[in-house]
């Protein structure tokens, strides 16, 4: 394979990288396999990371579900009845201004300076940002270069995993409420069908043109150009906005995965743990 894509990749592709012409031309097939793979993937961890849709019809089950709620609620919202717990479950509550409604301004913290406490930051130091600030534009065209110039080593699905490498780095640096500003899911989810929808357009037009799945049927540039390759620099570039949009997706989705799908689970685990500690204090495990 390695010999045959040597001979054929500068007279037949006009390309001096024989990688590419084995990744998007002799072996075209299995990438094109690959690349549905991968969308599969995200449509997969979409999904499953979606958020519960509001029901349009009323069921029994959520009717039930209603009424053992109703029946529990009071019980948890019972005021402790010992005096100690109460005072603490004050001040617990006012160390983030929720016991009298304030919106949520902390208090001094009581213990003394350097205690450990936990990170609410969503940004990171002003080093980390400079310094992400500054790299993040070089990699982001280090990665426009692989999938762009055919005769480099490269090629669009390691050109879309750095692009994706970049808007990681800026979410760490920023948080996920800066970054997703600019991530749009909607824009994301069009973007990876284009990139889909081409390459689908590419391999079956040399399939209807040609006679052959992966056939070239694009003009070839000159050797060591831009435009060198004909379909591999397609495909490449189509390949780029499907890995992107893709990788980019699955992460985003992940993040921003709630946990409104175990709220039951949860509970009733809540109400396992009140139980079992309840039995040497207050009746029903109330603290």
């Amino acid at each position: 394979m390695a010999r045959y894509a040597t001979e054929v990749a500068l007279p037949l592709w006009k390309i001096t990288e024989p990688v590419n012409e084995v990744v998007y031309g002799t072996r075209g097939f299995d990438t094109f396999g690959e690349t549905f793979i991968l969308l599969a993937a995200v449509v997969g961890v979409i999904v499953i990371s979606r958020s519960k849709e509001r029901r349009r019809t009323v069921l029994l089950e959520d009717v039930l579900a209603r009424e053992e709620q109703a029946g529990v609620a009071p019980a948890r919202s019972k005021p402790s009845e010992t005096p100690e717990a109460t005072s603490a479950e004050e001040e617990e509550r006012g160390a983030w201004g929720e016991s009298r409604g304030s919106p949520g301004v902390p208090r001094e913290p009581r213990g003394p300076v350097g205690t450990r406490a936990a990170e609410r930051a969503a940004e990171m130091t002003v080093v980390v940002r400079g310094g992400i600030r500054a790299v993040a534009p070089v990699l982001a065209v280090a990665g426009i270069y692989l999938a762009a110039w055919g005769y480099s080593p490269g090629g669009g699905f390691p050109a879309g995993a750095v692009l994706t490498g970049v808007i990681l780095l800026a979410y760490v640096a920023y948080g996920y409420r800066a970054v997703s500003r600019i991530v749009h899911r909607n824009a994301l989810e069009n973007l990876e069908m284009l990139g889909a929808a081409a390459i689908i357009g590419l391999e079956v037009a040399g399939l209807v043109l040609k006679g052959s799945f992966s056939a070239n049927v694009l003009p070839l540039g000159q050797v060591q150009t831009i435009r060198s390759g004909g379909l591999l620099q397609a495909f490449s570039a189509s390949e780029l906005i499907e890995v992107a949009t893709g990788l980019t997706l699955v992460i985003f989705a992940v993040l921003s995965m709630g946990s409104d799908w175990t709220e039951e689970e949860q509970d009733d685990e809540h109400d396992a743990d009140g139980r079992a500690r309840g039995g040497a204090g207050t009746p029903g495990g109330h603290r």
